[in-house]
């Protein structure tokens, strides 16, 4: 897997996306069914199906004393560039239903795609339900808030037009890049609706862009790739500078650093430093007693320029509530590098006697809601990106890496798929074959300096940043 603005495409949002009714075309006229498929995709629609109010109803009617309906739509419109060309248009539309309810305190859970009868779901979740032991019912209770919708939609002729803008911008200054890329509408509505009077529902619309330029030079292939996620509109330009950018920086290949140098990650790097953080914040990890910092509330445990947050009004991935029904809230998980909040749904709130902090959120529309973050903002600092490589002196940069981070340990060995070697301050070209090994609580304590240059990489907002402690091997030329 390449981290970076490939990982855009395998967000919170993009793997609880339904996957079960595809419709497909690469006639340029679906533009228009499309248009208006879209006009009846509002949360408004959703909320006057009866699909949910029957479930419940025939629920209790059924010796369930509690139940809840979570309900799915979305409907994408994907347009793929392929070698410098437009290849193909998509739709995909998908909906599905979640039943869960409690008879006797056991839970059971079934899940419908697409149209079903109320009556086949009730009778598969009470069955299910004979199999589980008895467990505390954790519901949202009497609340009816109205949301407003999020985002706006983008006609299918702007999506085509940005991609080639894109490509064209990067192909005038190198001719003999190819270029690849995905350019998204995405539409998708949620709606939870529980026999304790909660029924929350929103539309929330996406644009996300993902391109990638790849050179080959005699024996030396090159790939390049970078994207957007954003609510209103993308921004080729940015986006094919970006490229640009990392393009003129590999023209030449160079020996890597060997040992212990200072590592400047990009900010679409900087996100396989988070993914440990994240799960060390989990409120189950704490239970579970796997978090490093289950005993370290109120005490210092990364660097102290670091503040990490969450913000339900900030960025393309933010919500109204989570997956239980509960408002989501900002909350600081640490300010000035101390400990200050872990994330919980209502059972881990409960078990850790913290309550919710509307967190709860399903991996799949299968699943049991479980401890999860609808984004994670990481707090800039003021030093530029041409600022940040003269800090680094001599040293490496990590734009892209091969293969996962580390587990909740800290401990990881990545290989980087595209880095660039510091010498004096300046870029003198790309580094091949090179692997960076350490754990994140050291580097992180090791933090040198925070760049100004935050952006949306997948859910994870985040600034390049310049970190010690870091062995790096690779080969030289």
């Amino acid at each position: 897997m390449i981290f970076g603005w490939l990982s855009a495409f395998i967000s919170r949002k993009s793997d609880r996306r339904l996957l079960a009714i595809a419709l497909s075309s690469t006639c340029v006229d679906m533009r228009f069914k499309i248009h208006n498929s879209l006009r009846i995709m509002g949360s408004e629609n959703l909320s006057q199906d009866t699909l949910a109010e029957q479930l419940l109803e025939l629920a209790i009617k059924s010796g369930a004393e509690a139940a809840e309906v979570y309900q799915s739509r979305s409907l994408s419109r994907p347009v793929f560039f392929e070698a410098n060309r437009l290849k193909q248009l998509e739709t995909n539309q998908s909906e599905g239903t979640a039943l869960r309810l409690w008879r006797n305190g056991r839970p059971g859970l079934t899940v419908a795609y697409g149209s079903v009868l109320a009556k086949v779901m009730v009778e598969k979740a009470l069955a299910l339900s004979q199999l589980n032991q008895p467990e505390a019912v954790e519901l949202s209770c009497n609340f009816q808030p109205s949301y407003p919708d999020l985002g706006e939609s983008v006609p299918i002729e702007i999506l085509v037009d940005w991609g080639k803008e894109a490509i064209a911008l990067i192909r005038d200054a190198y001719p003999d890049v190819v270029c690849n890329g995905d350019w998204e509408c995405d539409v998708e509505t949620t709606r939870i609706v529980n026999t304790k009077g909660l029924d929350s529902y929103y539309t929330d619309t996406t644009l996300n862009c993902y391109i990638s330029a790849e050179w080959v030079r005699g024996d030396d292939f090159l790939s390049v790739s970078d994207g957007q996620t954003k609510r209103g509109e993308l921004h080729p330009q940015i986006l094919a500078n970006q490229i640009l950018q990392r393009l003129i920086w590999a023209k030449e290949n160079v020996s890597s650093p060997n040992g212990r140098v200072p590592v400047l990650f990009t900010s679409k790097a900087a996100d396989m430093l988070w993914g440990t953080v994240q799960e060390a914040l989990n409120g189950k990890r704490v239970l579970e007693v796997a978090s490093p910092w289950g005993e370290r509330l109120g005490n210092p445990v990364i660097a102290p320029s670091l503040t990490l947050y969450q913000d339900p009004e900030a960025g393309p991935y933010s919500c109204p509530f989570d997956d239980e029904g509960t408002p989501t809230k900002s909350l600081v998980f640490i300010q000035n590098g101390t400990l200050q909040h872990f994330y919980g749904d209502r059972t881990t709130g409960r078990q850790l006697g913290t309550g919710t902090t509307g967190n709860g959120f399903r991996p799949g529309l299968g699943s049991y809601p479980t401890p999860g973050l609808f984004n994670f903002l990481i707090q800039p600092g003021s030093a530029s990106l041409p600022d940040l490589i003269q800090e680094l002196g001599d040293g490496l940069i990590v734009d892209q890496m091969l293969g996962g981070g580390g587990s909740i340990s800290g401990d990881f060995s990545i290989n980087v798929d595209l880095g660039y070697r510091v010498q004096n301050g300046h870029v003198i070209g790309r580094v091949k074959d090179t692997m960076v090994a350490g754990n994140v609580y050291t580097a992180l304590k090791q933090l040198v300096t925070l760049g100004n240059d935050a952006d949306w990489n997948g859910s994870c907002y985040t600034p390049s940043l310049i970190v010690e402690g870091l062995s790096t091997t690779g080969r030289s030329n």
